[in-house]
């Protein structure tokens, strides 16, 4: 294929002549730190849209001449299929030894080891799985290989009894490997994974209700240990009960240094193998997923990302399915997961939504237990109503007003709204992370009165580029406290949800008609409010201040007409509990 002016940027700089021609007529965009938004367009739209650099069609013109005689190649997809004769006849068949455990509790992690064939490169040439099966019942299960020989198959088993298994690999040695072993009771802190319920809510797999409490920090496992440490503690002390989180490194403003890790053999320099997969990398990422489920926190793992200096979003198809088959195969099995196919699918040039389709195949078909599943955008919301969309995972729309189209979002979608990036709590130059803590906690509030939930973020300025948006460390926003008092007050609702109801026209409200309701009042001051309500039903009122976090009951019951006297500040909310 040869270059248009229609071809995306990102293909240009893809190909060495191309990208020569593009960086000398177009220097700005070598070092840029926004090239990820330059390469989802066109030359033609470039000159169009980058109006603080003045270019011309004369210098479209220019550069087409020169690009116009230049051949790329798009990616075929060649997938390596494991080898039918990886280990002689001479092997005996079942003959690597294997630990496993004896027994295990519902819910956690059982792990078969098996010390195998290491020759090759066994990331592609073998296939190992097994088939569990209890009481008539059976599961196949992908294994990977974790290095020096070494082959892991994870199952997380979903019912109490007696489990048998049974190998299966195309190396000899590897295949027909019988075991057993009993799974118990899950322990008190185990509920199992999260699932949708009630259309627009969560719970465990054992029925107890899942409130979503939500915060980011994209790169916290590529940082060193001793703030990755730091990370979990602030963890452990505060409100937050699930994580978003990258699996690939980042590279973006405030994000300069190397990972500790690279999820591929190779460099930066000398390139990735994308056939070999960095075992430390991602037995580090296993130990981080297990302290998080230690914390009672969901792992919200990000699949894909456009920030990124070392290739790894612009891979090749095959490599992308791959690397979705090993990340399924080896993480399925903790119950804490949750899949984003992306970070901002829509940054990502080298991507159309049948890959996207693709993707979502992929990792539904290789998840046994259909854990969680999103794709977070950018400018365009993906097609929620997709029948492998298990929630709705909501970046901010417009500056300011995104949690109040929650309600709506509901009714257009019929599933969970979650706004995983309502903006930021901190004091960046962006706009989008430089929003005051109260704007945040309002934020939260407007998005769970109306029946969803709202993820926190901040980006507070370090002298050493320690943002918690990213690196993690600790937090020095005023939102934590308030989120950890708003949810208190969600799980003392009714069924310990909360649902929008019809409420006057200038206030929303969520709640159970004639039963409980919850009316929030935001960045509004009123000194009093009156209500009309049901006759013959009495209630008990508090008046709730939620950036103070404080509840005041008010004396005796209420019926009918009648008035609640508030302080004429802002962030108020009043419930109403019928007796």
């Amino acid at each position: 294929m040869f270059f248009t002016q229609d071809t995306k940027i990102g293909y240009i700089l893809a190909s060495p002549e191309g990208r020569e021609i593009l960086l000398k007529h177009a220097p700005e965009l070598k070092d840029s730190p926004y090239i990820f938004f330059t390469k989802m367009r066109s030359l033609s739209d470039y000159v169009t849209v980058n109006q603080s650099i003045n270019r011309s069609e004369d210098w479209l013109r220019t550069v087409m001449n020169e690009l116009s005689s230049v051949e790329y190649e798009v990616d075929t997809n060649t997938e390596i299929l494991p080898l039918s004769n990886y280990e002689s006849d001479r092997i005996p068949e079942g003959s690597a030894t294997i630990v496993s455990p004896v027994s295990v509790g519902k819910w956690d992690v059982f792990e078969i080891e098996l010390n195998g064939p290491s020759h090759g490169n066994p990331f592609v040439d073998v296939a190992i799985s097994a088939q569990f099966s209890c009481n008539g019942y059976s599961v196949d299960i992908n294994g990977f290989y974790d290095d020096n020989g070494t082959y892991k198959i994870r199952f997380m088993p979903e019912k109490e009894g007696q489990w048998t298994y049974q190998t299966k690999s195309n190396a000899r040695s590897l295949n027909g490997i019988e075991g057993q072993f009993t799974c118990g009771p899950a322990n008190d802190k185990n509920h199992g994974q999260v699932r949708v319920a009630d259309t627009f809510h969560f719970t465990y797999s054992d029925g107890t209700r899942y409130l979503p409490v939500g915060t980011t920090c994209y790169a916290w496992t590529q940082q060193p240990n001793e703030l990755q440490e730091q990370t979990l503690t602030t963890l452990s002390e505060g409100p937050f009960n699930k994580m978003r989180m990258c699996i690939f490194p980042k590279a973006y403003l405030f994000n300069e240094n190397e990972p500790i890790h690279y999820p591929f053999e190779g460099s930066l320099e000398d390139g990735f193998d994308y056939t070999r997969f960095n075992p430390a990398f991602f037995q580090h990422l296993d130990q981080r997923i297990a302290e998080l489920k230690k914390l009672g926190i969901e792992a919200d793992l990000i699949l894909f990302h456009a920030y990124d200096r070392w290739g790894f979003s612009e891979m090749g198809k095959s490599a992308d399915d791959r690397y979705l088959k090993y990340v399924t195969a080896r993480l399925s099995a903790f119950s804490n997961v949750w899949w984003s196919l992306a970070n901002e699918y829509d940054l990502m040039w080298s991507k159309e939504e049948e890959d996207w389709e693709r993707f979502a195949s992929i990792v539904t078909n290789h998840d046994p237990y259909n854990h969680l599943i999103s794709v977070h955008n950018c400018f365009k919301f993906y097609d929620y109503t997709k029948p492998w969309v298990t929630h709705c995972s909501v970046q901010r729309v417009d500056v300011y007003r995104t949690s109040e189209n929650t309600d709506e979002w509901r009714k257009q979608w019929g599933k969970p709204v979650v706004i995983d990036e309502c903006g930021y709590e901190g004091n960046i130059n962006m706009g989008w992370g430089n929003i005051p803590g109260q704007e945040m906690v309002r934020r939260f509030w407007e998005g769970a009165i109306r029946g969803g939930y709202v993820g926190h973020g901040e980006t507070y300025l370090h002298p050493e580029d320690i943002l918690w948006w990213s690196k993690g460390g600790e937090l020095h926003g005023t939102s934590p406290s308030r989120i950890g008092f708003l949810r208190k007050i969600v799980e003392q609702s009714p069924n310990g949800i909360l649902n929008p109801i019809v409420s006057e026209w200038d206030a929303p409200a969520a709640g159970i008609v004639d039963k409980f309701y919850l009316y929030y009042y935001g960045f509004n001051q009123p000194s009093y409010r009156e209500f009309t309500m049901s006759p013959g039903i009495q209630y008990k009122v508090d008046v709730i201040d939620t950036w103070n976090m404080t509840i005041e009951e008010q004396n005796g019951t209420f019926e009918g007409n009648f008035r609640i006297e508030l302080p004429a500040r802002q962030y108020m909310a009043i419930r109403l509990t019928a007796v």
